[in-house]
């Protein structure tokens, strides 16, 4: 009996070509994070040997589209109309799948922020293809494949699993903030706006924009240049006032490894790590830290990493820049009282980037 095989060609993406990164931005301030992708889109775009775009959705943007330029782009596709101030999911998807069905870019990159996450899931459902959501790692496969290559924890945070989408286009992510570098801002690099047009009747959009109202105790530690964090060697809550004060002294902000958060020392909001914020902060003090790989991920770009640990052994010192083996509760309070006597928190910043703390 002869044995008859059905073969399946391979889909032609030919028409697909170039990266793309959304820019995420507040009322014509962006996100860190589409810097950030920018400055990873720009290595997957050379290897790919394509062009790497950005799309930029607002009201009055034409700066950021100069400032996406000036962060890597090689062209931006501008889409602006009163109604596209403030983001609300219908129209931005809506621009985002017209956008991707004329421009077919083979890679769309997001931040994995509440906005990213939002538009990035609505958009998923009407494009036949997947998506890869809070990649902490990214890189393509070159000819002949194109494969984007996109790594996130998986199986309780206890391993990394690459995720790829081999039949469809475009292929998706979102990426969390932090974890990728922006390149330097160069204003002088030139590039391509393509202005494309849309109109919205706004009775036709349910969604309202009221007003926005910012909390004072936000916790925002992507954005913060100098992090306090503290793990379960600080031994309870009482002992986090003093990072606090550090933290103050310096102008940062206090971080947390995750058995600190779980003993209920200090809240989620804080946690840094696999399950938490990845940081890129300037400078980073790990106080009492073991320097478990789940938290490790998530601070080891930092700028200067300064360990505080009365085990010489702990692992976190294989990543610090400085390392002091010592009791955290004499160390810190001195480190806290130096500073106060300079001139304030930069000058402790100065002082570790020229080689001493």
């Amino acid at each position: 009996m002869s044995e008859e095989r059905l073969e399946t060609a391979a889909p032609d993406w030919s028409a697909y070509r170039g990266v793309m990164i959304v820019v995420e931005h507040r009322r014509g301030t962006a996100k860190k994070v589409s810097w950030q992708l920018l400055g990873e889109g720009r290595k997957l775009a050379d290897k790919l040997e394509a062009p790497l775009l950005a799309l930029v959705i607002g009201h009055q943007a034409e700066h950021l589209a100069q400032e996406a330029i000036a962060y890597g782009a090689d062209r931006v596709y501008l889409v602006e109309a009163p109604e596209l101030l403030d983001y609300r999911t219908r129209p931005y998807s809506e621009i985002c799948l017209k956008v991707f069905r004329e421009v077919k870019p083979e890679i769309v990159l997001y931040g994995a922020t509440a906005t990213g996450r939002d538009l990035a899931g609505a958009i998923v459902t009407h494009l036949p293809t997947g998506l890869t959501a809070d990649c902490t790692e990214l890189d393509v496969e070159p000819h002949p494949s194109r494969l984007l290559m996109a790594s996130r924890p998986a199986f309780s945070e206890k391993m990394m699993a690459t995720i790829l989408c081999k039949q469809y286009r475009p292929q998706m992510a979102t990426a969390r903030a932090g974890v990728f570098q922006a390149l330097p801002k160069a204003p002088e690099r030139t590039g391509e706006i393509v202005r494309m047009t849309e109109t919205f009747e706004e009775a036709s959009i349910a969604a309202k924009v009221l007003d926005f109202i910012e909390e004072v105790s936000h916790v925002n530690l992507e954005e913060a240049e100098v992090i306090v964090a503290g793990g379960r060697g600080m031994g309870g809550l009482e002992a986090f006032a003093m990072l606090r004060e550090l933290a103050d002294a310096l102008g940062g902000e206090v971080g947390a490894t995750r058995a600190a958060v779980d003993a209920g020392w200090v809240g989620h909001e804080r946690q840094i790590g696999q399950t938490g914020h990845t940081v890129r902060p300037k400078l980073f003090f790990a106080v009492g830290i073991s320097g478990a790989v789940q938290h490790t991920v998530g601070m080891q770009s930092s700028d200067i990493i300064v360990s505080i640990n009365k085990d010489p052994e702990a692992p976190i010192f294989q990543i610090s820049h400085y390392a002091i083996v010592g009791d955290l509760f004499q160390v810190v309070p001195a480190i806290t009282a130096e500073i106060k006597a300079r001139r304030g928190g930069l000058s402790m910043l100065e002082t570790a980037a020229a080689g001493g703390v």
